[in-house]
């Protein structure tokens, strides 16, 4: 058995990549999502045989699956990854587990508890029950939190790992579970790490809540934008539909087994030029950002090298950040209205709910 280190070489002439999913049965866990939803339309629009979805709907939404409420291609089972009847039910005649169900950062600031218990303890829960069904791939969706602050950049997948938040802690427990059961079982696992993902159905409200909808909802009901600190931040944003792309990629790539890959633009943007590009999109530049305290736990700098998910699939995103916020400034303009969407926005998510 190959040792899976993260930087594991890649040897590109090895690499062959399926045209597409033709018979594959897909577990995907928080399908209902954000991202999970539009990862089911990709690995629908790939011959995927059938797209089953487990999710408890804390976080995600039916209405993000609606438009295939009626194809018999696809499920909804609706229920926690850490109950064991939802998971047998989900993982029944299943080929691929796409595993994204988690609670959010900043939940974690608030009940770190659940969090640990949602994103660690569930992530091993599934990963037992899979390996017990004998599933061909598992593929844990992890995310750049667990890196902490950029150390060096662009960050490949060897920078150290010191999350600043349980949320980050627990996803990282979640990668070592998945790993492990790599090396000591040899079940076939593959680790990938997202950067910032943004795109339509985004989560503008509550402690999902995330700056870039966040800033879109503010401008375009007329309220200033807000920043948390200077504004110096940098985030390595990716469109959805090129996230989504690229995860269903690895659903069939034999050499990803194993393997902790990185999946970002490797480029950076700062929270200022966001905002700054978020209201040239809106049509509202007079509204100036307004600056408040830091935001704890906060990462500072985020930029991914992508280097290897390149080698490995060839992948390279389509969708320009200015061309991303234009196109999610536009679905927000169809999908909510502005006057009882701003009454959602919690800028200080990270707060119990009641007292936000």
């Amino acid at each position: 058995m190959t040792d899976p280190t993260p930087d594991r070489p890649i040897q590109p002439a090895a690499i062959q990549i399926p045209a597409d999913l033709a018979g594959a049965r897909v577990l995907v866990t928080g399908g209902a999502g954000f991202i999970g939803s539009h990862l089911v339309d990709e690995l629908l629009a790939r011959g995927a045989a059938h797209v089953r979805v487990l999710d408890n709907l804390v976080n995600g939404s039916r209405d993000n699956l609606a438009h295939h409420a009626d194809n018999p291609a696809t499920s909804l089972v609706v229920g926690d990854v850490r109950d064991d009847a939802a998971r047998t039910t989900a993982l029944e005649q299943i080929d691929i587990v796409y595993h994204l169900a988690c609670l959010g950062v900043r939940h974690s600031l608030h009940d770190p508890v659940e969090n640990h218990s949602v994103n660690a303890g569930g992530t091993l829960d599934l990963l037992i029950a899979a390996k017990e069904r004998d599933v061909q791939r598992f593929v844990y969706v992890s995310t750049s939190e667990v890196f902490g602050t950029a150390q060096y950049a662009p960050m490949d997948e060897r920078h150290p790992t010191w999350p600043e938040t349980v949320y980050g802690g627990s996803k990282l427990a979640g990668e070592a579970y998945a790993r492990a059961f790599f090396r000591t079982y040899g079940m076939d696992t593959v680790v990938v790490r997202p950067f910032n993902t943004y795109g339509p159905r985004s989560h503008f409200e509550g402690d999902s809540g995330e700056v870039l909808p966040r800033t879109i909802v503010r401008l375009q009901a007329g309220h200033r934008p807000v920043i948390f600190g200077d504004g110096e931040q940098t985030r390595d944003f990716m469109h959805v539909s090129d996230t989504a792309a690229a995860l269903a990629l690895l659903a069939r790539v034999p050499a990803a087994a194993g393997l902790t890959l990185n999946l970002g633009s490797g480029s950076e943007i700062t929270v200022n030029v966001l905002c700054a590009t978020v209201a040239e999109a809106v049509g509202r530049p007079d509204l100036r950002p307004e600056y408040l305290e830091d935001r704890p736990g906060d990462v500072r700098r985020l930029l991914g090298d992508p280097g290897q998910m390149r080698t490995l699939t060839g992948f390279r995103p389509r969708v320009g950040f200015d061309d991303g916020v234009a196109d999610l400034v536009e679905w927000f303009g169809r999908h909510q209205a502005t006057t009882s969407s701003i009454d959602r926005v919690a800028e200080r998510n990270w707060l119990t709910p009641e007292v936000v």
